[in-house]
């Protein structure tokens, strides 16, 4: 097979496991003294766009053969800002790459180590930088609720939950609220949860909302957030601070049929963004250039 050339910005786990290959070859930043004497710029088959379209992303957008992206949203803004022709970009979302494992086990486990009833609805948050991704219309949105029988788990390092523990000292949250700081295996929360919720301020997708669906939970997340896109109207909140979700939320902590749909529904989407298949997708396009 012809060697093919990639270059990116950000490497994936998608990114990782095909430059594997003996046919791909990864196009390395050009060298200042290779800059300063003018060398030809070199192109790559396939661009893996991440971040701004600025002048430099444009220049490479042009000149690959193809160009992947993980959202339809920077799809849009690409075909924008570009002369690149439609049929030349592609769209391969966040791959999921998580060890399959029985939720019953494992919320039994859990639930035992956190004192948890394991008849109570778990709602999770969790993100790398709390602030931004809403924690504080996440709380507030917890607040609202007027369901009983649900238990809330806010995750992340210790420095964040920590600075969060102080934050909320003031307010009575009673035994509701778990604080974990530093959690050795993430994904098994997502696995014990119900109900996922990402009030988020980002707009790059949220690999986290992808886990959380591959993980059998309901999901709400920001409409400005790319993750959006995999997800139907009822699970979108129109801003971070939208007052229709702590509603629908208690909609689904008191329907169990309702609930019990979703989380099956989004873990049959999610199944179709795991690492093999989305390297069958880039195998593909490989193959077309």
């Amino acid at each position: 097979m012809n060697q093919t050339t990639i270059y990116y910005k950000t490497k994936t786990k998608l990114i990782e496991e095909i430059e594997k290959y003996d046919y791909i070859k990864t196009i390395k930043e050009p060298s200042f003294i290779k800059k300063l004497t003018f060398s030809k710029q070199e192109y790559p088959d396939i661009f893996f766009h991440s971040g701004i379209v600025d002048t430099k992303a444009i220049d490479l957008i042009e000149n690959s053969k193809k160009v992947i992206v993980n959202s339809k949203a920077i799809e849009e803004e690409v075909l924008l800002k570009t002369k690149i022709q439609k049929e030349n970009i592609s769209v391969i979302y966040p791959s999921i790459n998580i060890e399959d494992k029985k939720i019953k086990d494992i919320k039994t486990e859990i639930c035992d180590e956190l004192n948890i009833d394991k008849k109570n609805k778990i709602i999770l948050f969790t993100a790398k930088n709390l602030k931004k991704s809403g924690i504080k219309e996440f709380i507030e949105i917890i607040y609202t609720l007027t369901s009983k029988d649900f238990q809330v788990i806010i995750a992340g390092d210790s420095t964040a939950i920590n600075n969060l523990r102080f934050q909320i000292s003031k307010f009575n949250t009673g035994n509701k609220l778990i604080l974990i700081e530093d959690y050795p295996n993430m994904d098994d929360l997502f696995y014990i949860s119900d109900i996922f919720i990402l009030p988020t301020y980002n707009t790059s997708f949220a690999l986290s909302v992808l886990k959380a669906m591959y993980c059998k939970c309901a999901v709400f997340v920001s409409f400005d957030n790319h993750a959006k896109e995999l997800l139907d109207v009822f699970s979108m909140m129109e801003s971070p601070s939208d007052s229709s979700t702590p509603f629908k939320v208690d909609a689904l902590l008191n329907s169990k049929s309702d609930l019990k749909l979703i989380k099956k529904q989004n873990r049959k989407i999610a199944k179709e963004y795991t690492l093999s298949k989305n390297l069958e997708k880039l195998n593909d396009i490989i193959h077309s250039i």
